[in-house]
Order: C-alpha cells, then sequence, then structure tokens
C-alpha cells in the first residue's frame, strides 16, 4: 500500500482571465469552459497526490450560482479530499474576482473523481489521505457517502449495499 499523503499536498491553486473568446453572448463566461478548466486544475491536484496520470471518472453537481464576467480573474483551488482504491475525490471551489471594482464571490464548488492509472492505463492503487484541519476531516469522513451515492446513481452498487447511505437516512440494517 503506498505511503498516506497529506490533504495539503495536493493543493492546487488555478487562475485564468476571462477573455472574449471564453464568453457567451452575454459577455459571461461559457459554463463548458469554466468545467474544461476546474477538470485541469482538479486533475492536477489528483496526479500530485497520486504521482500518477489519472483519467477523470466523475464529476458531481456543479451549479452555476453567480455569473462570471468578462475580465473576470477566476481562482480555482483544488484539493484531494480521499484516496480510495484506485479512485480519488477533489474538492474543487471557483472564485470570481473583479480587480477594478475590489470584488470577489464565490461562484462554484464541486467533487470530481478521478483513477491513476499506470503505464498501461489500468487502474493503480492510491495513497490515503491524512486530513489534518477540520474542513479536511469533514470532507474526507463525509466522502464515503459521496462515493457510495455516486455508485448508486451510475448503478454500480445496489441502494441497499449502501451501508453509509443507509446510517444517513436512518435505515435499519437486515438481519
Amino acid at each position: 500500500m503506498p505511503q498516506p499523503k497529506y490533504a495539503r499536498e495536493s493543493l492546487v491553486t488555478m487562475t485564468e482571465m476571462v477573455l472574449p473568446n471564453d464568453t457567451n453572448t452575454l459577455n459571461n463566461l461559457m459554463g463548458g469552459r469554466l468545467l474544461h478548466w476546474m477538470d485541469i486544475c482538479a486533475a492536477i491536484s489528483a496526479q500530485k497526490h497520486s504521482n500518477r496520470i489519472v483519467v477523470t471518472a466523475s464529476v458531481d453537481n456543479v451549479s452555476f450560482s453567480e455569473p462570471i464576467k468578462l475580465g473576470n480573474i477566476v481562482t480555482m483551488q483544488a484539493k484531494v479530499t480521499r484516496g480510495f482504491n484506485s479512485s480519488m475525490e477533489v474538492n474543487i471551489e471557483v472564485w470570481a474576482e473583479d480587480i477594478p471594482a475590489g470584488t470577489r464571490v464565490s461562484t462554484n464548488r464541486a467533487f470530481y473523481t478521478f483513477v491513476a492509472v499506470d503505464q498501461n492505463g489500468r487502474p493503480i492503487e492510491v495513497p490515503p489521505v491524512t486530513p489534518e484541519t477540520e474542513a479536511e476531516k469533514d470532507l474526507y469522513e463525509s466522502a464515503l457517502r459521496r462515493r457510495q451515492l455516486r455508485l448508486v446513481l451510475a448503478g454500480r452498487m445496489k441502494p441497499h449495499d449502501a451501508k453509509e447511505l443507509r446510517a444517513l437516512f436512518g435505515v435499519a440494517e437486515e438481519g
């Protein structure tokens, strides 16, 4: 088993400026462009954690709470929250900054899942995560529930096998 790594070791900060070619007809950042940037930032974080090539396995719900305008500076921060067998969950947060106006707003947050692969594209074991801060510990503890929900929604796990989700909803264990 690979040696555990601290969550902070996978921290990645990426910054982009919204240029005309990145915007829609309302001069807002196109959602697809943001998702592309988020995927890159989160993938770099997963690579730092696993020291391997990684592939995107899933992206949780991404809501667009605030428009990101032409000329804004977009800052993304990603960090691995938990390593499973060959997969890693990465939390990514996004802010938009209007430097002349002196404003900065949180615009997006999502969880990406990546799988580490070897030179032949086969899944390979990843290090476990050692959380340090309270926020890291909370994300680490809740990662198993999010993973089980992803697997159930993808049809890769039966709902009755999702023990963490059953406990969350107060469903008794079958005897």
